[in-house]
């Protein structure tokens, strides 16, 4: 098996060399040793060809057994240097201090075959000094759903970190998956997962929080010259960096916007400083359109990381990380001028990609009132998000027929209803697309090809995963695989795929896993 080149710039930042499990707080250092827990039998359940190509290994090497004793820690190659992380940050809103990777441990940074930076991570292989009281585990039903999600997410072509793989680890692992004192033996599995960083904004909020300014500013400065080499010639590079950030911020919650989809714990520390999807625990895909909806149980109550409030809640993390930063760059203003300019760039990029929803070729101001008013009709007809937008691509503008409509509704007598409503929004919206394309054949080819490109035919929606999940504790991966072709591919219409296209199903409707998540899930 062919060894990558490692770099590992990470680990010249002040880091510990103290017990690699013990748990504690690890002070004046941003990173601690770590080594992965040894797995009993590791299996290769699903891998990545286009990031194993990436780090420069071939099919032949992830057919090897040696791949998958890597990918579950068992063997360090040559160059390999494995390392936990130290960060805080505010959960749910309040700060919770140091947190840090407890279930994740970086084998080393890879330089890929096209000179790109790739940090392999392993998610679930043991402990390390930030697992507090949990067991550095994870579940294969948490880890199939972050391998298919972050690979689904790129197809989509959403920012994410990647997934190399998904090894099942051949133990159990006790969990209590809703929290409910109903604990039971899981089959265990591990992600690697990919990304040129997993630097999160609970990396700087923690030094800034301790007070501890200097280690603060060494990782600032690093973080700049590593991941931010285009900026860091220029005379306010700390400001245009803090800007960058804002920016990559608001082009992935629009993205999220548009495929509806919900995060579920969008904590500080899961918020990526490249602005890439970070952490899929409890995430969800919006079927029937509620901007109220969250899929974690944990946020049932104030529903703070609820789909509609995802935009606000990005903006204020942001803060956090602004006011993180406001002790070592003296620039305050151009730290506010960021925040700002998150709140313009998300409203560019989110009227441009509903633009691209609706297919339309040019944005007017009255086009504001005719989506909002179809988000009213989407949720009083409780209407599929996905499923709706994907047919109105086929609707033809001249001869409409709602009834054309109502397989995406789960209630039919509310689509009953709501009917002549949405009639009405199909003719005025029928109306705008015709001024747009003027009858012009390239104008209508040219209308179509947005709304495709924009409106997902397929997801890994919670139940399809669940399917997934259910067969390959059972040891058959062919509707994993199955899935994970699918996917990617999720704007073209496949023969094979009818069934990855539907409604949820009823028996889905409160079944755990599918509408009812947690945070270990």
């Amino acid at each position: 098996m062919q060894t990558p080149i490692f770099d590992n710039r990470f680990r010249t930042l002040p880091g510990e060399h103290g017990d690699p499990v013990a748990s504690r707080q690890v002070w004046n250092a941003l990173w601690s040793e770590a080594r992965p827990t040894r797995m009993p039998a590791p299996t290769l359940l699903a891998a990545s060809s286009s990031v194993a190509g990436a780090l420069g290994w071939s099919a032949d090497d992830v057919a090897t057994p040696t791949f998958a004793e890597v990918l579950a820690g068992n063997v360090l190659l040559p160059g390999m240097q494995p390392w936990a992380s130290n960060y805080g940050g505010h959960q749910f809103g309040a700060w919770a201090g140091q947190l840090g990777d407890g279930r994740a441990i970086s084998l080393g940074e890879v330089i890929g075959v096209d000179g790109s930076r790739h940090e392999l991570q392993l998610k679930g292989a043991g402990l390390t000094p930030y697992s507090r009281r949990g067991d550095g585990r994870a579940v294969l039903r948490s880890s199939l759903r972050e391998f298919v999600c972050s690979e689904a997410m790129h197809a989509l072509g959403v920012p994410t970190t990647r997934a190399l793989s998904l090894v099942a680890t051949g133990e159990g692992v006790l969990r209590d998956m809703l929290y409910n004192g109903r604990t039971a033996h899981e089959p265990g599995a591990i992600v690697c997962r990919v990304a040129p960083s997993f630097l999160r904004f609970g990396h700087f909020e923690l030094p800034s929080a301790r007070g501890d300014f200097a280690l603060l500013r060494t990782l600032w400065d690093f973080m700049v010259e590593r991941d931010f080499a285009g900026l860091a010639d220029q005379p306010d590079r700390d400001i245009a960096v803090f800007h960058a950030i804002c920016e990559r911020t608001a082009l992935m919650i629009a993205h999220w916007m548009r495929i509806g989809f919900v995060h579920g714990v969008m904590n500080t520390d899961n918020f990526s400083v490249l602005g890439l999807t970070l952490d899929y625990g409890p995430f969800g895909w919006m079927e029937e359109y509620n901007p109220d909806w969250t899929p974690n149980t944990t946020d049932a109550r104030e529903r703070r990381y609820r789909f509609g409030e995802q935009p606000n809640v990005a903006h204020w993390n942001l803060s956090c990380l602004a006011g993180a930063l406001s002790s070592i760059i003296e620039d305050h203003d151009g730290l506010r001028e960021g925040l700002r300019r998150y709140v313009r760039y998300f409203n560019l990029e989110h009227t441009r990609m509903n633009q691209a929803k609706l297919g339309l070729l040019s944005w007017r101001s009255e086009d504001a009132d005719l989506l909002q008013r179809l988000y009213r009709q989407l949720h009083a007809s409780r209407l599929d998000f996905t499923l709706f937008f994907r047919q109105l691509m086929h609707v033809d503008v001249r001869d409409l027929q709602v009834a054309d409509l109502a397989s995406a509704s789960y209630d039919a007598a509310e689509f009953e209803r709501e009917a002549t409503a949405l009639q009405e929004w199909l003719q005025g919206w029928a109306s705008r697309v015709r001024t747009d394309t003027a009858d012009e054949p390239n104008a209508v080819i040219a209308s179509k090809q947005a709304m495709r490109l924009s409106n997902p035919c397929y997801l890994p929606r919670n139940w399809l995963l669940q399917q997934a999940i259910q067969s390959a504790e059972q040891q058959d991966l062919a509707p994993l695989h199955h899935l994970l072709r699918v996917l990617q591919r999720p704007y073209d219409e496949q023969a094979d795929a009818s069934a990855f296209a539907q409604r949820r199903p009823e028996w889905a409707n409160d079944l755990p896993g599918c509408t009812v998540l947690s945070c270990s899930s």
